[in-house]
């Protein structure tokens, strides 16, 4: 129970505070967009950890009941408001983060750019060959992308994103999990099986350009996927996994890619810095001065 109350507890906190804001109106729009991403990568941090989506659920419960039992002018909502405004004003100013998952990290770059590059990226490897997989474009999110370098230069004629297929499932196939963190759980035994999955083309594929390859790799192949690939992974849960499909013509190769926080560095790429609250809300969201006493 205790390796996982922090991440509960932060759950609970984050969630308390976002429902406050549904109910009160505390924050601007991008503020409040970036506060609904941290409770879904606290809920992932809870998940990882242990807990159960029914503690999570009783979270949420107490979560609202304590928002509810606050009144919008009370002192502690406009300090908790200050807060989460301070906090957001510097993750706007941040242009690089990483969010470690069980076996990988996505790695989130906001820096400007005249090209293409990556701006959200998991690397795996699979049997000798490597991957690195997510989003790339010239300014922030751009194509969902697959760029791959085979160790014995195979050329693939073409690549297929296999998802579970939330339409047809309940929620994430764990295969022998039994509760408790997940890490020592193998990327290979988070997919669902294929009646259960939804498969995505690659649309596009080309030789990968260096500014996509690592400064160790001199060539590679590169595939674009759907805009629907992207928004459908967004919506998986952040301990499951999903496979990388490489086609040759006497058979397949498979690489698995940690879900994690592939939704929190997605909305990350599209933050800009919150405009200054204002008419009745501007005092509300004013903390009041510390105590002297203290």
């Amino acid at each position: 129970m205790a390796a996982h109350a922090q991440p509960v507890d932060l759950f609970l906190e984050r969630t308390a505070i976002r429902e406050a804001d549904s109910r009160c109106g505390l924050f601007a729009p991008e503020v409040s967009q970036a506060l609904a991403v941290g409770v879904a990568q606290a809920r992932g941090s809870a998940l990882r950890a242990g807990a159960s989506p029914e503690t999570l659920k009783a979270a949420e419960r107490s979560a609202r009941a304590k928002a509810a039992r606050t009144a919008c002018e009370a002192p502690e909502m406009a300090v908790s408001a200050g807060r989460v405004r301070d906090a957001f004003d510097g993750y706007a100013r941040l242009t690089r983060l990483s969010y470690p998952g069980d076996h990988g990290a996505w790695r989130a770059d906001r820096v400007p750019s005249r090209g293409l590059r990556w701006r959200l990226v998991q690397d795996a490897r699979f049997g000798r060959d490597r991957l690195s997989f997510g989003l790339v474009g010239e300014e922030r999110a751009g194509a969902l992308m697959a760029v791959a370098r085979f160790a014995d230069g195979a050329e693939p004629y073409g690549a297929r994103l296999l998802l579970r297929d939330t339409l047809r499932t309940w929620g994430p196939y764990l295969d022998r999990y039994y509760g408790g963190p997940t890490a020592a759980l193998p990327l290979a035994r988070r997919v669902p099986p294929a009646s259960a999955t939804r498969g995505y083309m690659a649309e596009a594929r080309s030789s990968a350009g260096q500014d996509l390859l690592p400064e160790d790799a001199r060539s590679g192949w590169a595939f674009r996927f759907p805009a629907g690939a992207a928004r459908h992974l967004a919506q998986l849960d952040p301990r499951e996994a999903i496979v990388v499909e490489f086609l040759f013509s006497g058979g397949t190769r498979r690489a698995y890619i940690e879900v994690g926080d592939f939704a929190a560095g997605r909305a990350f790429l599209n933050v800009t810095p919150a405009r200054a609250p204002t008419g009745q809300r501007q005092a509300a969201l004013r903390a009041p001065p510390p105590s002297q006493g203290r």
